[in-house]
């Protein structure tokens, strides 16, 4: 752009005054440096931007002044006359991180103007955030590089599909975690949503819709990875950090999964088209700790339109990660199909797609399951489910603990206490037998183990069950 051009100069007039205080003396002074002489009209133009802009100053941006200027009557004079006005320097604005919006008017946001505050409260060096913020360093096509800030596992689906899970390397992990309790964790999700919220769990998002007449539940199509880069930049930006701040935090949180990963031989035959474009452009990646954070952030208006769909229905609306979950009288029973044709409408226009074979329509007489939550008349565990924890818990007590942890958990003994602490909660009457299975269980490490094995025999947990 010509530094003579009307853009250019009013542009330069703008970021002068907005370099400093909104005083109009002071603007004065800034726009005097940047065009190398004073005019009558920069007097007027200061007094009529100071009381017009100065008690929002911090929110003020550099195209809403420039439109001020150009319409200002002196400017215009000046501008049309034998001496145009010239830029002969450019006084940039300082960094500024803008007040948060209104909405979140009682949450502390950390004060993060400019990559060198980040780093300093990310307690890293400003050359260290530039390697773990860079989003171009590695080649897309490279896969096995030791310079990607994350690995890949690949998880089967049960139509014989898969899922990649990024899972972050652990100083990045590190520094995603300061992002997710630091900043992420005090900016509240929609109130319909109940995952990877404190306080709520599957029982809360099922609990609402116990005891009615249909339940509808909608299943979100690659939840994580449809939440592209630019939508998190964007929440990021509408939180008030400045450009750079919020593109550096975007890059930490975001990924893009290298070609020759996704043309794998586990991998290549197992996802279509449209997933791995999503996998290859930078994205929320499922594995990382500010994803679920940052989804239910960038899903705020689909909740929001959702909600009041749901209620223009009558009907109640909870979310949990991709589960969508509506409920109702007979009047939603009647139009349930033209329910399915406007949730899945509204989903496109917020950037996500609404499974349409995992969508369910569960009338009162048949069983309505959420999230493993059975909810006819009350919230209850599944006799199924109650069944195969149970065998599971009479097993480890018979054949020890190591012969049922078949998905090899790190902790299974933490793992089967959450399962039974999740049964109890939901029905105090068999959660206290599967506790009492659950106590008998012998975790001791002091009995003898196969050799070169590290587990326990199975003929010496039959041992020590014959004789308890």
């Amino acid at each position: 752009m010509s530094s003579s051009s009307l853009q250019f100069v009013t542009y330069a007039i703008a970021d002068a005054m907005l370099a400093g205080p909104p005083e109009a003396a002071t603007m004065v002074e800034r726009m005097t440096l940047v065009l190398g002489e004073p005019a009558e009209w920069m007097n007027r133009l200061a007094r009529r931007v100071a009381k017009r802009f100065g008690p929002r100053w911090d929110s003020v941006d550099s195209k809403e002044l420039s439109k001020v200027v150009a319409e200002n009557a002196g400017f215009v004079a000046a501008w049309r006359g034998e001496s145009r006005p010239r830029v002969l320097r450019v006084l940039p604005r300082p960094p500024v991180q803008r007040p948060a919006p209104p909405w979140l008017h009682d949450a502390v946001l950390p004060q993060l103007p400019t990559l060198g505050d980040l780093a300093e409260w990310l307690v890293i060096e400003p050359d260290e955030l530039d390697w773990f913020a860079d989003r171009w360093r590695v080649p897309a096509q490279d896969a096995g590089t030791r310079l990607h800030h994350y690995s890949y596992k690949v998880v089967e689906k049960r139509d014989g599909r898969c899922r990649i899970i990024e899972v972050p390397k652990s100083r990045l992990r590190a520094l995603q975690r300061k992002v997710l309790q630091g900043l992420l964790d005090r900016v509240p999700a929609h109130d319909v949503v109940h995952g990877f919220r404190s306080g709520r769990n599957t029982v809360t998002f099922a609990a609402p819709h116990a005891g009615k007449a249909v339940v509808i539940r909608f299943d979100l199509m690659d939840f994580f990875t449809s939440v592209h880069a630019g939508r998190v930049y964007s929440v990021i930006r509408a939180l008030g950090y400045p450009l750079e701040v919020a593109r550096a935090l975007t890059a930490l949180c975001t990924n893009r999964v290298p070609s020759g990963r996704l043309l794998a031989p586990d991998v290549r035959d197992r996802i279509d088209w449209q997933e791995r474009q999503r996998y290859r452009n930078r994205h929320l990646p499922q594995g990382a700790p500010t994803s679920p954070a940052l989804a239910n952030l960038c899903a705020f208006r689909l909740d929001l339109r959702l909600a009041g769909l749901a209620r223009s229905l009558g009907a109640t609306y909870t979310r949990y990660a991709d589960d969508l979950a509506f409920s109702g009288g007979d009047d939603l029973a009647r139009v349930a199909q033209r329910l399915e044709i406007r949730v899945a409408a509204i989903a496109i226009e917020e950037g996500f797609a609404v499974n349409l074979r995992k969508t369910r329509v569960m009338r009162r007489g048949a069983r309505q399951h959420l999230a493993g939550v059975v909810v006819n008349s009350h919230p209850n565990l599944a006799r199924t489910e109650f069944d195969a924890l149970k065998a599971v818990l009479t097993n480890c007590v018979r054949l020890g603990p190591v012969s049922q942890n078949r998905e090899g958990h790190a902790d299974f003994r933490a793992h089967l206490a959450g399962r039974v602490a999740h049964a109890a909660m939901l029905n105090a009457a068999r959660g206290a037998k599967l506790k009492g299975i659950f106590d008998r269980i012998v975790w001791c490490r002091n009995h003898p183990v196969d050799a070169g094995s590290g587990t326990y025999s199975r003929k010496t947990w039959e041992q020590r069950w014959r004789s308890l």
